[in-house]
């Protein structure tokens, strides 16, 4: 057992969760109730579960009391910087939010990269959300290197619908232990807020607030910097070069 599955397996341990790989077309059934009761109105294709498995990617559940009550799934990819995983969906039921079991999950993919000799993971997430922005960067130690406006075009499914679907591109290095990054006073570029109350906004004050954020960022972006840090009170992104931080 290596370093990185003895902090993930702890983390599990604290969230009162175990770890379980899913390699059937009947496990994409259990993730498909977490998918449903966390995004509504989309699913996995049954298929995609065992194709994930037989090409290295194995997914990983997390389960209490014998119930799949989480779960984080993704692929090697390849871009500029090399080798990655793609991790494309992470999510826990409604009544186990909050509680590590998110964290769990990422660290054991994590330490199921490192098994492979994959150093980096990669996602994307929508950086209106505080709750989602302090996980990323709190609790994980991710920076975002990209940004793009509707990544995903138009969404249906019940969380996104409405929604333009800008993205954050998150780059988590994984030979650096967990934990947000140290921005020193001096070398911050921009610092950009959102709202800690985003998702109860009206319609037309979070398009608003969604539009002045991306041009913030775009600005910040333009001058070379990389969103690095991330402060909870007020919600605020911190960009620096990445040289600097």
């Amino acid at each position: 057992m290596t370093a990185a599955w003895d902090l993930a397996r702890a983390a599990a341990e604290r969230a009162g969760v175990v770890f379980r790989e899913m390699r059937t077309v009947e496990d994409a059934d259990l993730i498909n109730e977490v998918i449903d009761v966390t995004w509504g109105g989309q699913h996995l294709d049954r298929e995609v579960v065992r194709a994930l498995a037989v090409s290295g990617n194995v997914p990983i559940a997390a389960e209490a009391d014998g119930r799949v009550i989480g779960f984080v799934l993704g692929w090697a990819g390849v871009d500029a910087g090399g080798l990655h995983v793609h991790s494309h969906m992470l999510a826990a039921v409604p009544e186990r939010r909050h509680v590590g079991v998110g964290t769990a999950l990422k660290l054991a993919q994590r330490a199921q990269a490192l098994d492979q000799g994959i150093h980096v993971i990669r996602w994307t997430f929508d950086p209106m959300v505080a709750r989602n922005a302090w996980f990323n960067f709190g609790k994980l130690g991710v920076v975002a290197d990209r940004f793009e406006r509707s990544f995903y075009g138009e969404m249906r499914d019940t969380l996104n619908i409405g929604e333009r679907t800008d993205r954050f591109v998150v780059r988590w290095d994984l030979d650096r232990e967990p934990g947000q990054w140290s921005v020193p006073p001096g070398r911050v570029v921009a610092k950009v807020p959102i709202p800690a109350g985003y998702t109860a906004l009206p319609d037309d004050a979070r398009l608003e607030a969604r539009e002045g954020f991306a041009l913030a960022v775009e600005a910040a972006m333009g001058r070379g910097a990389i969103a690095a840090t991330f402060l909870r009170e007020p919600a605020t992104y911190v960009f620096a070069r990445e040289e600097e931080v």
